[in-house]
């Protein structure tokens, strides 16, 4: 269906002032007075139009007091509706200006923002509308509040753009960007350029460059490499980063991916996976992929298939291929261990094997328990029948006993 702008305005003694040509140009770009089918009043509110070049201007201007600019899609419902204290019409660049502009945006028919700024520019195509300078722009579904210093609104794509100096918040979300690009239909927002995105419950802070908010599904995903911030009490307890990370404010459970990477503060231990599960609500961190644990300060280095570490506790469970190494060559392998970090106290169990360089010797059974960075583990059974066997290694020779 072809677009129309249906206008009546009562001219009156102002119609002498405009050409035949201006009165076209101000139809196309705003209603002053009754929309035709509509019934509903705009105006012009103290002055009329102004046709008013000086003979050193290039552009001849229209100039508008106290009025609103409205723009319909081709089945005639509204998708803008802008009020303003001044309006300026330029024919030749085929653009309208507005001061002070504050109004709405419309999708469907439904207001889905609610925006104000220093200045508008409207194209007189209908297609785009810019605002400019201190933007304020609300959608008043869900309570996000964008500013910024531009807006521009493309209804034909459902997308509302804020930019330069951009600041979102929400109840459950304050961010900071370059760019803000919102899918107005989807209520789903992308954020680009320098993002710091500051979750509130919980207290967590995102950094990337790029960040997608499904406003609706509470998820946050951002698929450049991120850092990532937990903090208890204001306090950051603990950091991760990987190369992307979807987090669900909901759920409160964070999924680092590609080179997944937590840090704690305290004790100070780092596990790195390619993928892991951090829930942020019960302080628990799980992976069913290779991971590996390092104690910084114990210099104690463990490998698993798989683990779960529970923050509170400060314990870890490491399941499949185990292998610990301390800083002195001594070295544990096991199927399964638990590693608590405040006891300096590891327990293996299946197929333990143990073995330290100095002095050279080895122990294999079904148990072991210890502090590996001390050197000092006991080896046991499991009842089964199974013996311990101690392995010593002189420099010149080697004499099992059993």
């Amino acid at each position: 269906m072809r677009r129309t702008n249906q206008f009546k305005i009562p001219l009156g003694k102002f119609a002498p002032t405009l050409s035949s040509a201006s009165r076209w140009l101000l139809f196309s770009l705003i209603s002053v007075g009754l929309v035709a089918c509509a019934g509903s009043q705009t105006h012009v509110t103290t002055k009329p139009p102004v046709e008013s070049p000086s003979p050193g201007e290039k552009d001849s201007n229209l100039t508008f007091f106290g009025v609103t600019l409205e723009q319909a899609d081709e089945v005639g419902r509204p998708i803008w509706r802008v009020r303003a204290k001044q309006a300026k019409y330029t024919k030749e660049k085929q653009i309208g200006a507005a001061q002070s502009p504050y109004g709405e945006l419309y999708q469907d028919g439904k207001v889905v923002y609610q925006v104000q700024a220093q200045m508008a520019d409207i194209a007189q195509d209908g297609k785009q509308l810019f605002l400019k300078g201190k933007i304020v722009a609300i959608d008043p579904r869900n309570g996000v509040v964008l500013n910024g210093n531009e807006l521009e609104w493309r209804p034909k794509e459902d997308l509302l753009i804020v930019r330069n100096q951009l600041h979102g918040t929400h109840k459950q979300l304050q961010a900071v960007a370059q760019e803000a690009r919102v899918k107005t239909r989807e209520q789903r927002m992308e954020f680009s350029g320098g993002v710091v995105a500051n979750c509130l419950e919980p207290q967590l802070q995102m950094r990337t460059e790029h960040l997608t908010w499904r406003i609706k599904e509470e998820t946050l995903i951002g698929d450049r490499p991120v850092q990532m911030d937990h903090y208890k009490n204001n306090q950051i307890t603990d950091r991760g980063q990987g190369d992307s990370a979807e987090v669900n404010l909901k759920t409160k459970i964070a999924t680092v991916k590609k080179n997944a990477q937590l840090e704690l503060l305290d004790p100070p231990v780092q596990v790195a996976s390619n993928s892991m599960t951090w829930n942020l609500n019960s302080e628990t961190v799980k992976t069913n992929s290779p991971v590996r644990v390092f104690h910084q300060t114990e210099k104690v280095t463990v490998s698993a298939n798989q683990g779960e570490m529970k923050i509170p506790e400060k314990t870890v469970y490491l399941t499949g291929n185990v292998s610990g190494v301390g800083e002195r060559g001594q070295s544990l392998k096991s199927k399964t261990l638990t590693w608590y970090f405040d006891k300096k106290l590891v327990e293996a169990q299946g197929d333990v094997v143990y073995r330290q360089a100095d002095p050279p010797l080895a122990f294999t059974g079904q148990k072991a328990s210890g502090d590996l960075q001390a050197e000092t583990i006991v080896i046991n059974s499991d009842g089964s029948g199974k013996k311990v066997v101690t392995e010593i290694i002189p420099q010149d020779r080697k004499v099992k006993n059993q």
